[in-house]
């Protein structure tokens, strides 16, 4: 089913492409867009197939991301992170799994996890104020998932959660004006004094330990995978396909491209453009690599009721930011290679380069803290689950 899936994503490419300024434009990737996405079951890829999803291999995912964001790099991030929520939905408790998904099945969900919220435990639950900022494609959402801080007697943190509200439960502030990824709607989430149920909550401590509520209806080994990998190539994975549209529409441009200022010379036979060429592709071809590598070995394990070693967890937040650094890297390459006309509003290099860049700063892509991990663990001192 997966390659099915991939197919009609692959046969949708075009209209992606040709909607990115109107994305761009709009703020938000269009409507039009996100329902032929649905209509290809893109959006079911990782859902459980208890409530009809295709529970698909996480790199058939990723794939179509990767192919989605070189089309359109906002279209491909909205995809990626409301893509991914299904995942995350199916280790919540059956009970908020039945209310999301019991009537519609396509039933979308955004998210917002920084804990900039107050949380208020009370009977039953738990009340819910604030204001959560960056839901990319939180529009398109019915649904969403709010990072907060549960509170002890004493006022400090026991406790991060998640906590999922339906639409009635919150209102969008459009705030979304920015240089880079315009085209996702990541706007401003408000909720005013709501009551969240216990039962739409999720402990990060469970996630942390890979041992969640819905592994109890959800026996498949998709839901076993570690939140913090899942998540991170959810991010950068977006950013490798931002890239790679940057190279093909840099080498569609280069092919015919003159340089006047060096005496009519093609580009196409300047080997210093050359070497960009091979560099840039090779990094974008690593990003790729490593992290199906990695997605790739931690399906493996889950398949064989393996536990995740600490060695491969780390190497995986290892990857996944020096995935990111290397997209950035070949996307600089040839935005600086470019010529003048890349500046023009609404080429697809210099929006490559600003929607790449934009990505770069989600907090996940902190490269200091992913690779200080990564020397703890490969120097012997202690990273605990928490961390990763």
């Amino acid at each position: 089913m997966s390659e099915q899936v991939l197919e009609a994503v692959r046969d949708l490419v075009p209209a992606i492409a040709e909607r990115a300024g109107e994305a761009e434009e709009a703020r938000r990737v269009p409507e039009s867009t996100i329902k032929e996405l649905a209509g290809t079951g893109f959006f079911r890829l990782l859902q459980p197939k208890a409530f009809g999803g295709h529970e698909a291999h996480p790199a058939a995912f990723y794939t179509a991301v990767r192919e989605i964001a070189a089309a359109c790099g906002s279209t491909g991030w909205v995809a990626s992170v409301v893509g991914v929520h299904p995942w995350q939905l199916g280790l919540f408790p059956v009970q908020a799994q039945q209310e999301v998904w019991g009537d519609d099945p396509n039933s979308r969900i955004s998210s917002s996890y920084a804990p900039t919220g107050k949380i208020t435990p009370v009977d039953g639950g738990f009340r819910v104020s604030g204001r959560w900022s960056f839901s990319s494609g939180c529009d398109h959402a019915d649904w969403v998932f709010l990072g907060g801080l549960v509170p002890g007697p004493d006022g400090n943190p026991v406790d991060m959660r998640t906590f999922l509200l339906p639409r009635a439960d919150y209102r969008i502030d459009d705030v979304w004006h920015t240089i880079g990824l315009r085209g996702t709607g990541s706007n401003d989430i408000v909720v005013e004094d709501v009551f969240v149920p216990e039962h739409r909550t999720l402990s990060f401590t469970d996630t942390s330990a890979c041992a969640c509520p819905g592994h109890e209806v959800n026996k498949a080994p998709l839901y076993r995978l570690p939140f913090a990998a899942v998540f991170s190539t959810t991010i950068s994975m977006p950013i490798a396909g931002i890239a790679q549209g940057a190279l093909d529409a840099y080498l569609k441009a280069t092919r015919e491209r003159i340089r006047v200022s060096y005496g009519g010379q093609k580009v196409a036979e300047d080997p210093h453009a050359q070497v960009r060429i091979a560099t840039a592709a090779g990094e974008i071809d690593a990003a790729w690599t490593l992290m199906e590598r990695n997605i790739t070995e931690l399906m493996a394990a889950a398949e064989a009721g393996e536990e995740f070693s600490l060695k491969l967890r780390l190497r995986t937040r290892r990857d996944q930011v020096m995935a990111t650094a290397r997209s950035i890297r070949a996307v600089d390459l040839l935005f600086e290679n470019a010529g003048g006309h890349a500046l023009k509003e609404g080429h697809p290099v210099q929006r490559g380069w600003r929607d790449a860049h934009a990505g770069r700063v989600h907090a996940v892509n902190d490269p200091e803290r992913a690779l200080t991990l990564y020397g703890m663990g490969a120097l012997g001192l202690e990273v605990t689950d928490t961390m990763i």
